[in-house]
């Protein structure tokens, strides 16, 4: 369907997920997503273009649906020829068409049946479904509950995100009814990923219990590695902090974790599956050391077969 080798998709992280890193994971083999995330039309309009100079393959872009300038991205994906278009955080139905119009692939992150539904409704070619297990923004139900429903209520291909790290996650996935995968976390630890060193380095000494969860408060919770920064922002979460007061305590914290490498003050997003990833590798690797996993897990399960 999407003319990629692999069935993985790279998560499209804000901040994280530019030109470089989509390119390597389409080289590869993946499907490489540049991130939108709240960057402007100029941004966003040069990482695609960049992509395109790094790599034949195909690539996506992840539309964040609250971004000030959804609308113009959105029809930038169209303008400059975008084949995949993954989306978050918001409704996807009023650009559906223009894209499909265009010959967009286009495939939704789903927390929940009824957004899978929705989205299905719409004309979305295929549906992320994705556990709150993954870092950033997140839904309420894990992924172990989320993809098989989700595969039950759509006549879709389903892509199983959340907690998933290696080969043993993707075969689990499979035998949840999924069709591909999607990672974001393990693509932290990417050679051609370019975050903050000190970044790199909290993912890889991450642990199973590394990562916490805040902005509930403000229906929009985030998973996000502990420090300073995110046990203050828990602390007055459920004080009498006004919304916007406690709206703005996390304005530009990812930046400042992403680019300045700030260990206290920055938001350092990674899901649960950190404690996972453990050395830095190429994309490449990455994508063969989680096939080659896979297929040795799957041979393994027909010990259970008599």
């Amino acid at each position: 369907m999407l003319g990629i080798e692999y069935p993985v998709f790279q998560g499209g992280m804000a901040w994280i997920a530019d030109a470089q890193l989509a390119a390597a994971v389409s080289n590869a083999g993946g499907l490489g997503i540049i991130a939108a995330g709240n960057a402007d039309g100029t941004y966003v309009r040069e990482q695609i273009k960049k992509a395109k100079e790094l790599t034949s393959k195909p690539f996506g872009l992840n539309i964040m649906l609250l971004s000030p300038f959804a609308d113009e991205i959105a029809q930038i994906a169209v303008d400059e020829g975008v084949e995949v278009i993954t989306t978050g955080a918001g409704n996807a139905t009023k650009y559906m068409q223009m894209w499909l119009d265009a010959g967009i692939k286009v495939i939704p992150v789903v927390p929940s049946v009824t957004f899978a539904k929705l989205a299905a409704r719409s004309g979305a070619t295929a549906v992320i479904a994705e556990g709150g297990e993954s870092g950033g923004h997140i839904g309420e139900l894990n992924t172990m509950a989320l993809v098989p429903q989700v595969c039950d209520a759509v006549d879709l291909p389903v892509i199983a995100a959340g907690g998933i790290a290696d080969g043993r996650g993707m075969a689990a996935a499979f035998a949840l009814g999924a069709e591909a995968v999607q990672l974001g976390t393990r693509f932290l630890s990417a050679y051609e990923c370019n975050i903050h060193e000190n970044y790199k380095k909290k993912v890889l000494k991450a642990g199973d219990t590394s990562t916490m969860v805040t902005g509930r408060r403000l229906g929009h919770p985030v998973r996000s590695i502990r420090n300073a920064f995110s046990r203050d922002y828990a602390k007055v979460e459920y004080t009498d902090i006004s919304d916007d007061d406690l709206e703005a305590l996390a304005a530009g914290k990812l930046r400042d974790a992403v680019v300045d490498g700030d260990e206290k003050g920055g938001c350092f997003l990674a899901g649960q599956s950190a404690g996972l990833v453990t050395k830095e590798e190429s994309c490449e690797e990455i994508i063969q050391d989680l096939m080659q996993d896979c297929e040795k897990q799957l041979r393994r399960l027909e010990e259970w077969v008599k």
